[in-house]
């Protein structure tokens, strides 16, 4: 009776597990939570709060190739961006500042700077579409932001602390 109860219990995490426990999706996952200043999400899981951040194949099929971005994708965008900036913090302990400049049609640009150095700079297109195919996409887009991050920081500290 024991050896099937054992059996039972998966010994391995699922691969959403995994890209639940990198440091770039627990941040996204704070920042999303910390936007629920009534509780409204407290019974939500994990991934159904960042569910918005994933579209299939038919979704974004769904989607028009042109439009304006409503709020709460420039919302989402912004939590994906905030939550990249504040895992750099914590990785390098150095302050990372969001700045983004967007126009009506969802053109525009987010940089990500820690003094006066550049530590992420990413030119924005088709932003009514943000979104990513998995879980494990999400994670790897932000994870290689916060890598590529934190090692233009160590290779560049007296610009990164440029003020500080």
């Amino acid at each position: 009776m024991n050896e099937q109860t054992t059996l039972d219990i998966p010994t391995e995490p699922t691969n959403d597990e995994v890209y639940l426990g990198t440091p770039f999706v627990q941040q996204l996952i704070k920042q999303l939570r910390a936007q629920d200043m009534n509780g409204t999400w407290d019974n939500k899981t994990d991934l159904q709060l960042l569910k918005p951040f994933i579209h299939t194949a038919e979704e974004r099929r769904a989607l028009p190739i042109l439009g304006d971005p409503d709020p709460e994708t420039l919302w989402r965008l912004e939590l994906f961006y905030n939550a990249i900036a504040v895992a750099i913090e914590r990785e390098t302990g150095q302050m990372v500042s969001p700045m983004m400049k967007m126009s009506h049609e969802g053109f525009g640009r987010m940089v990500l700077l820690a003094g006066r150095l550049v530590v992420v700079n990413k030119q924005l297109r088709d932003v009514h579409r943000f979104g990513f195919a998995s879980l494990a996409k999400l994670s790897e887009a932000g994870t290689k932001f916060l890598n590529e991050a934190v090692t233009m920081i160590r290779t560049y500290p007296d610009v990164a602390q440029y003020g500080a």
